[in-house]
């Protein structure tokens, strides 16, 4: 299928549904974590059961969010999130499912009604215990050269970033949005996504098998390129800049 038979189909429906992954940040400036010279190579990432085992875990745990959380203070939206964005203003969105943890989709403008963060976010922390919030500022500038790892103020409970971790299942309500989403959708497009992370990976199938357009648009081939509708390989700004189907 060509780029002109793929946005004529889009302009055609509804129910459509957007699946993203890290490829769509890199360009905002946010860093594949795995890729050299990640953040991943400087501080390895924290099993859950060693964070709620280890106070050196913890301590690691914090090392690696600050980083993070320095770089997240400064990182913008692009074109491909105001693009998606775009989709629930025109009414065509049904629901956005996102791998990614930097909450640039919330800052773009997408609605928690339309929005399943699947792997949680960077920005809110949250009490293990009692589940208090956080922001995060709060939080991360309290943190010294040196330091203990944070407790809870209201019942002293093991502080995290709302993300979730190595080891630690899959939050129940936000992988049932995104399963109702999934199959419900008419089109569903995959961006910047490698589909190589479990179960994730698995909603494009669920999507193609129940009757779905399926489109994926990464700067590198996917495993699931083969069964898509619509392919394309290059930078999603580029993509979204071309694609007439994504501007009011």
């Amino acid at each position: 299928m060509q780029l002109e038979q793929f946005s004529a189909q889009i302009r055609s429906h509804r129910n459509i549904v957007f699946f993203t992954g890290a490829g769509i940040s890199t360009e905002s400036g946010v860093p594949d974590f795995r890729s050299p010279g990640g953040v991943w190579t400087k501080y390895q990432p924290v099993y859950f059961q060693d964070f709620l085992a280890s106070e050196a875990a913890r301590i690691q745990h914090w090392r690696l969010k600050k980083a993070t959380y320095e770089l997240f203070k400064t990182v913008k939206p692009n074109i491909g999130h105001h693009a998606i964005r775009d989709f629930e203003h025109r009414g065509q969105l049904l629901g956005l499912i996102t791998q990614n943890i930097d909450g640039l989709h919330k800052l773009a403008g997408v609605t928690d009604e339309k929005l399943v963060e699947l792997h949680g976010t960077d920005r809110l922390v949250t009490c293990l215990k009692c589940g208090k919030r956080f922001a995060p500022a709060d939080v991360y500038e309290s943190l010294a050269e040196e330091f203990s790892a944070p407790t809870c103020d209201a019942c002293g409970g093991f502080l995290k970033s709302a993300n979730i971790s190595f080891g630690q299942q899959m939050p129940a309500e936000p992988m049932r949005r995104a399963q109702i989403w999934t199959e419900a959708a008419d089109v569903f497009i995959v961006v910047g996504s490698s589909l190589q992370v479990q179960p994730a990976a698995s909603f494009p199938v669920i999507a193609k098998r129940n009757g779905a357009l399926l489109a994926i648009v990464n700067r590198d081939e996917t495993p699931l390129d083969n069964i898509a509708d619509y392919v394309y390989h290059g930078g999603i700004g580029e993509w979204f800049g071309s694609n007439n189907s994504t501007r009011c």
